[in-house]
């Protein structure tokens, strides 16, 4: 007597149902992370108006991730635009050398499904999920391309980070040839998301141009939340993802460079996905500017972050004003300011932590002046080593707030 066959399909089928029973159950946190999983930013960039667009320009721009995840998405601005700008093609790849990507590596994003996206005046637009991982510190490249960018241009002027351009639309391209046009600002790209561990958060760094990197080496990710982020990756914490919105010259109080902290800080932070924690370093800009600041509007100021913040449910760490004897704006009332600001951040309590950037770059024998050793040059601005003592300044569990 011959046995009868089992069709293929039918074999099919029970593996199926055998692989969905077994699966979640050999695998639960596995399955468990991907039910409750959420977005967290690994990059971002605070926008300003960034000279005049170009129409039929691609931009090739380089960024390093802080935490890793899957399901890539960016966030494209045209917030200081004064007209609609369109995207027709905009990739994600991952940096070889140069504007030259690693094979294979560049991929098309879409917005709703559709390869073209048209961002209006003051507004933003984030894509869909790209499927994939993406590691943490990977040299990520977005390359886009506008047929029909005209007025203010949004985005990042000062990246201390090398980006490239070109006329036409090479951004499926992954060589670099026709990428001859440099550029050290970040035209249009908002910020960067992954998908993580539901228990997985970011810190947001706002501040001015110390948070910014002027006085770090170009290129090679030495501003002080680049350090941040490094030592996050390697610490037992949940806290992973590192979005530094830092502005050369920006003020707590007043536009100027860059919309005011308080102005900026729902688009910039409060908006930015997955994060924890605010780390507030920024009024030696409004301090030496000499408009009558005094210490009680400073205090006013970091008041009303701390409250807004606190709303949405996120932490705030105030950093101490570092010491700028030397810089040209420098005087005995603007260090008496900084005094009085210093000893409100330390000791109010308003502040769900305190880091004292004041004492790590302090000189302890000139206490209004940057040690030399950290000095950038100016007396203001910290070079690498001063980042670095920054970074490791940062208590680590004061950022994974609860």
């Amino acid at each position: 007597m011959t046995a009868r066959r089992t069709p293929v399909r039918v074999l099919l089928a029970v593996l199926a149902v055998l692989l969905a029973v077994v699966l979640p159950q050999a695998f639960p946190a596995v399955a468990r992370a991907a039910d409750t999983g959420h977005d967290v930013v690994t990059w971002a960039a605070s926008a300003d108006r960034l000279g005049e667009g170009v129409a039929d320009r691609g931009y090739r721009l380089v960024v390093r991730t802080s935490v890793g995840g899957a399901d890539l998405r960016i966030r494209l601005t045209n917030a200081f635009g004064d007209r609609p700008v369109t995207f027709d093609s905009v990739y994600a790849g991952v940096q070889r050398e140069g504007a030259t990507l690693v094979r294979g590596s560049n991929r098309r994003l879409s917005f709703g499904g559709a390869h073209s996206v048209t961002i209006p005046a003051g507004g933003t637009a984030s894509s869909d999920a790209l499927p994939g991982r993406l590691p943490a510190a990977t040299d990520l490249v977005v390359s886009l391309h506008s047929p029909d960018a005209g007025g203010p241009a949004s985005g990042h002027g000062m990246a201390m980070q090398t980006s490239y351009l070109t006329q036409g639309d090479h951004a499926a391209e992954e060589s670099g040839d026709p990428w001859s046009a440099t550029t050290g600002s970040w035209f249009y790209l908002d910020s960067v998301s992954v998908r993580a561990n539901a228990a997985t958060g970011a810190v947001v760094t706002l501040g001015d141009s110390i948070t910014d990197g002027w006085q770090s080496t170009a290129d090679l990710d030495r501003r002080w939340p680049d350090y941040l982020a490094r030592r996050l990756q390697r610490a037992d914490t949940e806290v992973k993802g590192v979005a530094n919105e830092g502005i050369s010259g920006n003020k707590v109080l007043a536009d100027g460079a860059g919309q005011s902290a308080l102005n900026r800080l729902r688009r910039d932070v409060l908006s930015q996905p997955g994060v924890r924690t605010v780390f507030l370093f920024e009024g030696v800009n409004d301090i030496k500017a000499h408009t009558g600041v005094t210490a009680q509007d400073m205090v006013a100021g970091y008041r009303e972050i701390v409250r807004r913040a606190h709303a949405a449910g996120r932490c705030v760490v105030g950093a101490t004003v570092a010491p700028f004897e030397g810089w040209s704006e420098w005087d005995p009332a603007a260090e008496s300011v900084r005094q009085d600001v210093n000893t409100f951040i330390r000791s109010s309590g308003e502040f769900d932590a305190v880091t004292d950037f004041d004492r790590i770059l302090r000189s302890p024998y000139d206490p209004e002046r940057i040690l030399p050793f950290f000095d950038g040059g100016d007396h203001l601005h910290p070079n690498d080593k001063g980042m670095q003592a920054m970074a490791d300044a940062v208590d680590l569990t004061a950022l994974d707030c609860t």
